[in-house]
């Protein structure tokens, strides 16, 4: 008997090359069993809610992460390449990068380091704690039966702690130039070479070193993020004179030094715009001031970035105004807004709050090397695996909506989408027996007892 129902085979069947046919089997089985489960996302909890739990051979389905011989990278490269064509056929490819941390403990996970825990830190409390450091890039695209922009993962890639780095022999990678975030976005762009790429992340990543690598490329990556409002501007270098004397000035060789933009900011001549912006942080549309130009950053003994600032303000002074930057100079700063804007989903699927609540991150128990480095991912691409099975029924049945009295919900949310895979896969060979229309079903005692055993034990 098949463990996926024959449509979501389908839409998985990219994914079954990477495999060898026996693997494939097993990786199955572990697939439905972390989106039935309940409540922690181990092995041992996918078997059970699968009716295997008095399976001998169990070790089979822990060597799928830990030992069998198949590329999580290239998982990613097919998972995007579903994504992109499910969700933005045409069009600019947006993407989220940032890093979160993996609270975990024990002596046998070498990766781990202390970290700011960002979650639970605030501006006044910092927190730490003993965890794994995960960098991830996410696909932001509007999810139509959503009615709002989705952050769905699809490559996560350990960051490893400098005192584990040193352990191994290696030189320690830092987030950005030459690290982690470089290298994913020299491979996504090697992936999708004919389409304009465009990242937003936060003030982590405006490194004048990843800003100038992402725009000297053959085909540009546009960069957008956080700009400190005391950054180093400066004019272009004006044009040379006929016959003067002196070698070529370099690219992006800058005049005279521009004021801060804490200046500009206070300044009365400054000349502000006001634009409205749709999906501002759950808030809807939104009226904001906006004033805009292009300048040269640079800081002693680094690269010199032309890039387009943009200032944002608050007409009711809901919040202070910031500073936004972006490598390519001619982009719209209205929709450079609109694109930065999208990187608040982010918060909210990649914090881990939706996958800590629905998909058990931070409860899988593996310590070998080797299966920390395919779990986590897996965990964080099951949210975007979840949403692609989902759209396959949102597309062909009226939205399902758990609706309730006291509570009126206008769009499915994740909760609702991983409901509706659920009710697909627990219905799967169940009551094929039974009449569609009748008013009572047949219900297989073994599969009884799987639902009531889950239920069970779901906290």
């Amino acid at each position: 008997m098949q463990t996926l129902p024959t449509r979501m085979l389908h839409l998985l069947s990219p994914f079954a090359p990477l495999f060898s046919e026996r693997v494939w089997a097993h990786a199955q089985v572990l697939l439905a069993g972390a989106i039935l489960a309940p409540g922690k996302r181990t092995v041992a909890a996918a078997l059970r809610v699968m009716g295997l739990g008095r399976l001998r051979r169990f070790h089979r389905y822990h060597r799928v992460l830990s030992r069998a011989t198949w590329s999580s990278r290239e998982a990613s490269r097919v998972l995007l390449g579903l994504l992109i064509r499910t969700f933005c056929l045409d069009g600019s490819l947006v993407f989220g990068i940032d890093e979160t941390l993996e609270r975990r403990w024990g002596k046998k996970i070498a990766a781990r380091g202390i970290y700011r825990d960002a979650v639970r830190s605030t501006h006044e409390h910092f927190v730490k704690a003993s965890g794994l450091r995960w960098v991830c890039m996410m696909l932001l695209v509007p999810v139509p039966w959503a009615g709002r922009v989705w952050a769905l993962p699809f490559l996560s890639v350990l960051a490893y702690s400098e005192r584990h780095a040193t352990e191994l022999g290696k030189r320690h990678k830092k987030l950005t130039w030459r690290s982690r975030a470089w290298q994913m976005l020299v491979l996504v762009r090697r992936w999708w070479p004919e389409r304009e790429i465009v990242v937003v992340a936060d003030r982590t990543y405006a490194s004048l070193k990843l800003l100038d690598r992402c725009r000297s490329l053959t085909n540009p990556i546009t960069f957008i993020t956080r700009l400190r409002l005391d950054a180093a501007l400066y004019e272009p270098a004006p044009p040379r004179r006929p016959g003067q004397m002196g070698r070529p000035r370099r690219p992006g060789q800058m005049g005279k030094r521009l004021p801060n933009l804490s200046a500009v900011i206070e300044d009365p001549a400054t000349v502000w715009t006001p634009i409205a912006v749709r999906g501002w942080y759950g808030e809807g549309e939104r009226i904001v001031e906006i004033a805009t130009a292009t300048a040269i950053w640079y800081s002693t003994g680094l690269y010199a970035v032309p890039l387009r600032w943009t200032l944002v303000r608050d007409p009711r002074g809901a919040f202070a105004t910031q500073a936004l930057l972006c490598t390519d100079l001619d982009a719209d700063p209205k929709r450079i807004l609109s694109w930065f804007v999208m990187r608040w989903q982010m918060e909210a699927t990649f914090h881990f709050q939706e996958a800590r609540r629905h998909l058990g991150v931070e409860t899988q128990r593996q310590w070998s090397d080797l299966a920390i480095q395919r779990t986590t991912p897996a965990l964080l691409g099951l949210f975007s695996l979840v949403t692609l099975l989902a759209h396959q029924r949102m597309t062909r049945t009226a939205s399902i909506v758990r609706q309730t009295a006291w509570h009126r919900k206008a769009h499915p949310t994740f909760s609702d989408a991983i409901a509706l895979v659920r009710r697909e896969l627990w219905a799967h060979e169940t009551f094929r027996g039974s009449s569609l229309k009748a008013d009572t079903v047949e219900v297989p005692r073994v599969l009884v007892d799987r639902l009531t055993e889950a239920v069970c034990y779901a906290a």
